[in-house]
């Protein structure tokens, strides 16, 4: 069993729904979500768009394989309607990243882990910090309590909803 650390976001629709039936069905299908943190509503990052995001990280207790849980989650992402056709950031209903695997490291055409550029988000690093702030990043060797103390990214993240109330 692996200790996997995936990102959430969502802005358009439902946007708590949309994170909550992700969570559901990353339960269902790809493990056991073990931990999560607080809902946060974010800015775009890359782009600009008319709603804010809402984002959550995850940590999720799996048997499967990086590509199975890859592709698992691009079969999730398909079934809550997402498109992948653009290859630039877009709005989108759903959007589920794999952060972290383990200590993993994979570099190769579709799969990249850990995420390249979480340590360049304030989304995700504020929800990843919060559940697992000693984590230590296997490329950078720093944990992400520190690589949030030193990201650039000036993008409001704020609490939406507190994981107690989750």
């Amino acid at each position: 069993m692996a200790i996997v650390y995936l990102s959430t976001g969502s802005n358009l629709g439902d946007r708590e729904a949309a994170l909550s039936q992700a969570l559901t069905a990353l339960n269902n299908q790809a493990g056991k979500v073990i931990r999560c943190s607080s809902i946060y509503e974010t800015e775009p990052w890359g782009f600009n768009a008319e709603l804010n995001f809402l984002n959550q990280v995850l940590i999720l207790r799996t048997s499967l394989t990086p590509d199975m849980l890859n592709a698992t989650i691009h079969g999730i992402e398909k079934e809550m309607g997402r498109s992948r056709n653009s290859p630039a950031y877009e709005s989108r209903i759903i959007d589920i990243d794999i952060l972290l695997y383990g200590r993993q490291i994979i570099s190769r055409e579709g799969l990249l882990i850990p995420h390249p550029r979480l340590h360049q988000r304030k989304f995700v690093l504020v929800p990843l910090a919060e559940i697992s702030p000693g984590r230590i990043h296997p490329v950078l060797k720093r944990k992400i309590s520190s690589l949030l103390e030193s990201v650039d990214d000036e993008c409001t993240v704020r609490v939406w909803k507190k994981a107690a109330e989750i």
